[in-house]
């Protein structure tokens, strides 16, 4: 076994777990960040998701200096790329042009940009980064966490340090140091949330994950794959559809390359990773990110699920993905009308950096949540119902945000929510 000693230890290298390594480091402390695949940044990278969700006021205010920073390096690699500063209507660079965020990229561009910022401080020594590693064990006295142990297929590596951060993606240091916590949904009678479950609290009703994938398509050409296993059962079950439902609002149908009859713009450009449009030199393709209800997993969750369990959860959901993109080549509806199925549509392994063109690891919507001094209720950010310019006020922020509550279906609710909040403050309680 390795053993490190440091005075900050982030276990786990997505967004967040970078950003904390760079904080810590700027701070002047020793640093280990920890990262379970080869590529760091989580949800826009390694999980696939590189379209943003986020506020309408990004471009000019409402983030932190260094993710604009981030966000200004991967523009700029566009910009050298495709030989232009803007969007052809002044916007600010938006190289997938996708309708859902103002910055769809390919996610090893990200990777690229968190690499290049995180640079000086391995330069310094104080920042060390250890990939392929997963927490196993912690060593906790008193109630504070002394070491964590992390392990590979072939290396185990013992971290010690004065502080640990849980920067994982389903919270996964929690219930190895004994630290208190909640799944799932809260009781009615416990939160008071309108909407949260009458009776005792649901802990597997946790948001459905999803494997996400890359396509292009290439008109005349066949590029069907196999059947995917259970095929059948989940195209009727999921079901497989471009049809967008919410139950706060009726059905919006789309269609594949051009806008419907209601305005609703295509769902190729939906989260568009890549306009080849924009790219004046003539070399980028067109790239679709896939992630819909339609490859939404939520038949069962990954909390406290471990060996074949888990193997076998992980493998129905990515049948489930490739099902739909099955789909999609052989019976979605053509756009002219003409009949079934778009066999061009090509699966893309190379921007996802795997064998089988599913992203790295599954896109995590909802993780393990520590007992907090103060809970952040539905009822205090909701929009609906409150005259008041933004949600409840703490006295102890330490950070801001704005966006809809997004609720996907969930292993014990196939309904979803999406409602507009105030903008709201994170206490640190």
């Amino acid at each position: 076994m390795e053993r490190l000693a440091c005075d900050i230890a982030i276990i786990g290298g997505g967004m967040g777990g970078v950003a904390a390594a760079l904080s810590a480091w700027r701070a002047g402390a020793r640093v280990a960040l920890t990262e379970a695949t080869d590529w760091l940044g989580g949800q826009m990278t390694s999980q696939g998701t590189a379209a943003f969700d986020e506020h309408r006021y990004i471009e000019t205010f409402g983030g932190t200096r260094s993710y604009y920073e981030l966000r200004e390096r991967i523009r700029n690699h566009y910009r050298a790329r495709f030989g232009i500063e803007r969007m052809p209507d002044g916007a600010p660079l938006n190289p997938g042009n996708g309708w859902v965020s103002n910055l769809c990229f390919e996610p090893r561009v990200g990777v690229q940009a968190l690499e290049a910022m995180l640079a000086p401080a391995i330069e310094t020594g104080r920042l060390t980064i250890h990939r392929g590693l997963v927490p196993v064990a912690a060593e906790v006295d008193q109630h504070t966490i002394t070491s964590v142990t992390l392990a590979s297929a072939s290396t185990k590596l013992m971290i010690t340090a004065r502080i640990f951060v849980d920067a994982t993606e389903l919270g996964d240091l929690l219930p190895l140091a004994g630290v208190e916590y909640v799944t799932g949904a809260e009781a009615i009678s416990d939160t008071g949330e309108p909407f949260a479950p009458d009776g005792p609290p649901r802990p597997t009703e946790v948001q459905g994950f999803t494997f996400p994938f890359a396509v292009e398509y290439c008109p005349g050409e066949d590029h069907t794959i196999p059947k995917p296993a259970g095929y059948e059962h989940n195209r009727a079950t999921q079901p497989y559809t471009l049809m967008l439902a919410h139950r706060s609002g009726p059905p919006r149908p789309f269609r594949m390359f051009s806008t419907g009859p209601t305005g609703l713009l295509p769902f190729w450009t939906y989260r568009r990773l890549l306009d080849g449009a924009l790219d004046q030199t003539g070399r980028s393709r067109d790239i679709a990110l896939i992630n819909w209800p339609g490859n939404d997993y939520h038949h069962a969750d990954l909390l406290g699920v471990a060996g074949a369990e888990r193997a076998r959860i992980l493998d129905a959901a990515r049948q489930l993905s490739l099902g739909f993109l099955y789909w999609l080549q052989t019976e979605c509806p053509r756009d002219d009308g003409t009949g079934l199925g778009y066999p061009g549509i090509r699966l893309l392994p190379d921007v996802m950096g795997t064998a089988d063109g599913l992203a790295k690891a599954p896109y995590i919507r909802e993780a393990r949540r520590i007992v907090a001094r103060t809970r952040i209720l539905a009822t205090e950010i909701l929009d609906v119902g409150q005259a008041c310019a933004r949600a409840s006020a703490h006295t102890d922020s330490v950070g801001i945000g704005w966006y809809h509550m997004d609720l996907h279906p969930a292993n014990d609710n196939p309904l979803d929510r999406f409602e507009p909040t105030k903008p709201f403050q994170i206490p640190l309680g």
